[in-house]
């Protein structure tokens, strides 16, 4: 929560110090645009962002801050009760899987094939993930959760609908590291300094169980709105 309180407050600020100086014509005029996409995020994903450009004197790069939603396979069930819970072998699993992710990108414009508004972008991630493991008649219910840093980059390009609306088309690769897996009273960590581990599992075994981010490809459309 402190994290997400900090992310907010630096979009807000970035937000209201470029329309100020836009107002006050402080240097040339400000771009800032919002935006919405859905695609493919190793599930079904949605991202909403907000991008300031044009905000300092020849400052060739674009600052945006995105929020994603994806819903994904969180894993084996099977594995995942052995490893966090019992060995129990009743009941039928049901799973669940979301990822809340946080963005920041820099963004560079350039030219590409025919496509005059060509973007590469790069920049940090942060991912909160929850998988969700059910055992109808089992009496087994529990969550793994996984919080982790990354990184990731792509290109993405925009086709102008009417003045001020375009049409965005966006692709990339974020990259998670290793962190921590936790479920009911275990928690099973990089440096095998694990809590409660079941049977002398390892952090590779949970991570082996579990789908929490890793390597991801993403591929987005959507529609960006200069305001």
């Amino acid at each position: 929560m402190k994290k997400l309180l900090i992310l907010v407050i630096i979009i807000f600020a970035t937000y209201y110090s470029a329309r100020a100086q836009n107002e006050y014509g402080y240097f040339n005029k400000t771009i800032i645009t919002g935006g919405i996409s859905t695609g493919y995020t190793n599930g079904f994903g949605v991202q909403g962002n907000l991008m300031v450009s044009n905000f300092a004197q020849n400052f060739p790069l674009g600052v945006r801050f995105g929020l994603g939603y994806s819903t994904w396979d969180p894993g084996d069930p099977w594995a995942a009760r052995r490893i966090f819970i019992n060995d129990n072998t009743g009941g039928v699993p049901q799973k669940s899987g979301t990822d809340w992710n946080f963005r920041l990108d820099l963004l560079y414009h350039l030219q590409f094939l025919s496509m005059n508004r060509f973007y590469l972008f790069a920049g940090p991630r942060f991912s909160a993930f929850s998988g969700e493991f059910d055992f109808i008649d089992g009496n087994e219910f529990f969550n793994v959760t996984s919080n982790q840093w990354g990184f990731g980059f792509g290109g993405e390009s925009y086709f102008m609908l009417v003045p001020g609306f375009d049409l965005v088309l966006s692709s990339g690769i974020d990259y998670y590291l290793n962190s921590s897996i936790q479920g009911h009273d275990t928690a099973y960590y990089p440096s095998n300094e694990n809590i409660n581990p079941k049977h002398g599992y390892t952090y590779s075994v949970a991570d082996q169980a579990i789908n929490q981010p890793k390597l991801l490809l993403r591929v987005l459309v959507g529609f960006n709105y200069r305001f």
